[in-house]
């Protein structure tokens, strides 16, 4: 049976760090101090967003369906793989709101906490009523 190598320590979250390589055919080994890659880093939520993502050629439209989630969420997740890889992301252009209260925004909307007419009245920087 083979397992997945965890890409951060389960006890305090630092990177974990590879001492041995084998060979399954051969046998030969490798022993040093080998990084693990960014995305082996990445908790499996976000490996196996990453692998829907590329299935559906990095469409919006078709991740939303083979997921089952909103336009917003599936732009949360994408920006959230962006961030834990290490890039900044950036505020939507034209945006007169920081990301973090767009995305609570769309959250309530998503619950049904608010309307859709809410949201947009929200999103455009007016006050709740």
């Amino acid at each position: 049976m083979d397992y997945t190598t965890p890409g951060t320590c389960p006890i305090c979250g630092h990177e974990l760090r590879v001492n041995r390589l084998s060979c399954s055919f051969c046998a030969t080994e490798l022993a040093g101090n080998f990084s693990i890659c960014k995305f082996c880093r990445l908790p499996a939520e976000q490996k196996k967003f990453i692998e829907i993502f590329i299935k559906c050629r990095g469409s919006i439209k078709e991740v939303e369906k083979e997921l089952g989630i909103s336009y917003p969420t599936v732009r949360n997740r994408l920006d959230s793989v962006i961030q834990a890889l290490g890039y900044r992301v950036s505020p939507a252009e034209n945006s007169g709101h920081n990301s973090a209260n767009a995305a609570e925004i769309l959250a309530a909307l998503e619950r049904g906490d608010i309307s859709v007419a809410e949201a947009a009245e929200q999103l455009k920087g007016k006050p709740r009523q």
